[in-house]
């Protein structure tokens, strides 16, 4: 269990006052709302439900600003762009070669960083985020979904100043580490001004390794306009299959005619074209 997920002392989760757990989160969001001293407890929830499954952590008022998080697993556009997003680094078995790949092919990618490998590891970065968006993998990898409210709001919090201070970029986008989104996961959003990003198509390295080529046939043939990639920049060794594949997917799926995009620049497209 990670310094995070701390079994809290009641099944109780008290609301943040502008004094409390993240006084002085600033531009990550107001505290509009909380009503001091508000408190859930057993009466506020079907009987076996996990605190981590309440969608508004007080019993008070709650409204935070803006008052909505948009969840995505692509867009809705009828341009062939396509993000490339990559998750759980930097690290340094892999993080420097899926950027070389990138800086060859002069493709852009979103990277959902993880705060303490981002902190540790800024030097594989420093200098190769020029083209590139970041996006929130929380603080260490951790679980939102099993977290009360405080919890999910500071692993997210932690990672946003790290990386921010790392890469010279505020993220402000969120994906929930295993894709896992309980609801104290959208109310930390939302107190903190994220969206949150999933996926559209993923890498599937352990099922499509062999015969060679097989994952490349896959990601190619799959991909649709607004597609939202995840691949991974470190982790199990079968994961190379998909780096290693990487220049013939971004060959491929150009040859398609789709462009790469940043997952913010996605997102735009889509407003736009809705406009």
């Amino acid at each position: 269990m990670s310094e995070d997920e701390e079994t809290p002392r009641r099944s109780v989760l008290r609301a943040l006052t502008a004094g409390g757990a993240l006084a002085g989160a600033g531009a990550l969001g107001t505290m509009g709302g909380v009503a001091a001293g508000g408190a859930l407890d057993d009466a506020d929830a079907m009987p076996g439900t996990p605190v981590s499954a309440l969608g508004v952590p007080t019993a008070g008022p709650w409204r935070p600003s803006p008052a909505h998080v948009d969840v995505s697993w692509a867009v809705d556009t009828s341009q062939r762009l396509v993000a490339l997003t990559f998750d759980d680094g930097p690290m340094p078995d892999w993080t420097p070669m899926v950027h070389d790949i990138l800086d060859e092919a002069r493709v852009p990618a979103t990277f959902f960083m993880v705060g303490k490998r981002a902190v540790a590891n800024a030097r594989l970065i420093h200098g190769r985020m020029d083209r590139h968006a970041v996006g929130n993998h929380t603080w260490a990898h951790s679980d939102l979904s099993r977290m009360t409210h405080p919890q999910a709001q500071r692993a997210i919090h932690r990672a946003h100043t790290a990386i921010t201070a790392v890469t010279g970029k505020e993220p402000r986008l969120l994906r929930p580490p295993l894709g896992n989104v309980g609801g104290t996961t959208l109310s930390a959003a939302g107190q903190l001004g994220y969206e949150i990003i999933l996926w559209s198509l993923k890498m599937r390295e352990a099922f499509l390794a062999h015969p060679p080529g097989r994952l490349v046939d896959y990601i190619v043939d799959s991909c649709e306009p607004g597609t939202i990639l995840l691949a991974h920049d470190t982790g199990h060794r079968d994961r190379l299959v998909g780096i290693r594949g990487l220049p013939a997917m971004i060959k491929g799926l150009r040859a398609r005619g789709f462009e790469f995009v940043t997952v913010p620049d996605l997102l735009a497209a889509a407003k736009t074209a809705g406009a």
